[in-house]
């Protein structure tokens, strides 16, 4: 069911889901997308690139993100626009949270703008593989 205008206000928390990044996960997105970029399947590569280890593709992590989007929205199609700044890497294992607060509502254009990103804690620190960003969702 599509998120109601009339449920949604400025300053709501939206969502708030997490993901563990798994070797699976990423290399079928590898597949899907057609990235075979070995920096995302080979940890030697990974570790010569200064790396732990493979790195997860930012566009798997922004497509994660996307889908949280669009279960608080209720429907694929009401993910109108997404607008992200990728500032951290994601590595296997690691939690991902994908979350937003809705930033203003247009009731004319029926429209909501969130404030989106996915975070992942880290050796005892918060990083952000996507932060400063935003979301358009049309809502009914």
């Amino acid at each position: 069911m599509s998120r109601r205008l009339e449920d949604v206000a400025a300053g709501d928390h939206a969502f708030e889901v997490s993901r563990v990044v798994t070797r699976e996960d990423v290399k079928a997105y590898a597949d899907a997308s057609g990235d075979q970029n070995p920096l995302h399947q080979d940890d030697e590569v990974a570790r010569a690139s200064g790396f732990p280890g493979i790195v997860a593709h930012g566009m798997y992590t922004m497509g994660t993100l996307a889908s949280a989007i669009v279960g608080w929205a209720g429907d694929v199609e009401a993910l109108v626009r997404m607008k992200v700044q990728f500032r951290a890497p994601v590595f296997m294992g690691e939690t991902i949270v994908c979350g937003g607060t809705v930033r203003s509502v247009d009731p004319e254009q029926r429209v909501a703008t969130l404030d989106v990103w996915v975070r992942v804690e880290r050796g005892g620190a918060t990083e952000w593989p996507i932060r400063r960003s935003e979301a358009e969702v049309r809502l009914v």
